[in-house]
């Protein structure tokens, strides 16, 4: 007891002495986009406290006593960019049988890192569709902690898949399956409902399923519908239900149109989705999240070694097909929000996807900021925490040199970055 007595004497010591007064930081901007979509201001001077935006002002005003400043007055200065489709414990290009030899530990430090590389990029938020049973919550908690530097995580962790579908182990003896099991499968409506909830309950933010088959994955042979639409129906319903918002993995045309009917909000790829199917989502208000930088990263890998002829052959059929139904998309009026499969290519390049939109799209250099700001917010549902630099808002924000209004290229080489009130090194 004598032993505990100092030591309880620091904490009560740690804990009745006053908080530290919050730090006033003072950006001064060159050139201010404060909202995609809205013309861009000169100089701005934006006044940070506590990890807000406290005030945003014509011209560069002096910082105040105390406060310190940070000069981009030589750059531009625009909200921190949101990927809202990334696996930050994977990387591109790894053999299927890894997971047989590399622990979860190892998977979270290769997490933290990524997660570091993701923010220096000039992504402030993030969310993660994809890791293992836990390592993914457990980097979310480091992050908002501030043990380790990055971006905002949101985390799917595993995402629900078929009995031998994409998401599911495969490609080993039975034995080392059944010891890989990540539990994620699920076959009927109730009990899908109820791999929902057992995610819920682990921490997810979102659900992600597999609604049909995957490019990279050894199991299924076809890209087709995986779950039922009964499934799919009762996926979404448990997950609305939960307050838990949905993104579908989907390639094959009945499977995009199967997850729209049963409600989802977001579908994950959407390579082969037909016209009529566009039509549907515009009519249900389901978002498109075309990951075109998934294509350059299996692109770049093809013929290589890398893949098995199986995944090859699913490569080869996704090729020509790029970026079709997000042009289908735009023209139909269905939202087209960022997000780019970091893992499938190395991360840090997410910002490649914004030239891929305004080329293979055809969207302005505008609608592409929007879609990896405002429109990014509003699907994660934080449209009134991130997305624009206005007072009240967290501050997350990054400088770049020139004009991504002009050249959105200008978004691949970032310059400065702040999430939350801090500075990323």
């Amino acid at each position: 007891m004598r032993r505990l007595l100092p030591l309880l004497s620091l904490l009560l010591l740690a804990f009745s002495a006053p908080a530290a007064a919050a730090e006033t930081v003072v950006i001064h901007a060159g050139r201010l986009i404060a909202e995609a979509g809205k013309p861009a201001a000169g100089p701005s001077t934006i006044v940070v406290a506590d990890g807000r935006i406290v005030s945003v002002a014509p011209g560069l005003a002096p910082p105040p006593a105390g406060a310190r400043l940070i000069d981009l007055s030589t750059k531009t200065v625009l909200p921190g960019l949101i990927d809202t489709h990334v696996h930050l414990t994977g990387n591109p290009g790894e053999p299927f049988w890894k997971e047989a030899v590399e622990p979860d530990e190892w998977s979270t430090l290769v997490g933290a890192h990524n997660a570091l590389v993701t923010a220096r990029a000039g992504f402030t938020t993030v969310r993660d569709l994809g890791s293992g049973r836990l390592n993914g919550f457990a980097l979310r908690r480091a992050l908002d902690e501030g043990l380790i530097p990055g971006p905002r995580l949101l985390a799917a962790g595993q995402a629900l898949s078929t009995i031998g579908g994409h998401g599911d182990v495969s490609g080993f003896r039975p034995e080392v399956a059944a010891a890989l099991d990540g539990h994620n499968t699920c076959t009927g409506p109730d009990e899908c409902a109820a791999k929902v909830r057992e995610a819920a309950k682990l921490g997810a933010d979102v659900i992600k399923f597999h609604a049909t088959g995957g490019v990279l994955s050894q199991g299924d042979k076809s890209l087709g519908q995986a779950f039922t639409d009964a499934e799919m129906r009762a996926i979404v319903e448990t997950a609305h239900n939960l307050g838990l918002k949905v993104a579908a993995h989907a390639h094959a045309d009945a499977g995009i149109a199967a997850a729209v009917r049963a409600g989802v909000d977001s579908i994950e790829h959407g390579t082969f989705a037909s016209a009529a199917t566009i039509q549907l989502m515009k009519q249900r208000g389901t978002v498109l999240v075309p990951t075109l930088m998934a294509f350059t990263g299996i692109r770049e890998r093809l013929g290589r070694g890398i893949y098995t002829p199986i995944v090859e052959d699913k490569v080869r059929m996704t090729l020509s097909e790029v970026g079709k139904a997000a042009r289908l998309a735009r023209a139909a009026g269905v939202p087209i929000v960022f997000g780019t499969d970091a893992g499938v290519y190395e991360h840090g390049r997410n910002a490649g996807e914004f030239a891929q939109l305004v080329e293979i799209v055809g969207m302005s250099p505008a609608e592409a900021l929007a879609a990896a700001t405002t429109g990014a917010a509003k699907l994660l549902g934080l449209d009134r925490e991130i997305g624009r630099i206005a007072p009240g808002y967290s501050a997350d924000l990054i400088a770049v040199s020139g004009d991504p209004l002009r050249d959105v290229r200008v978004l691949e080489h970032v310059d400065y970055v702040m999430v939350k009130g801090r500075t990323i090194q």
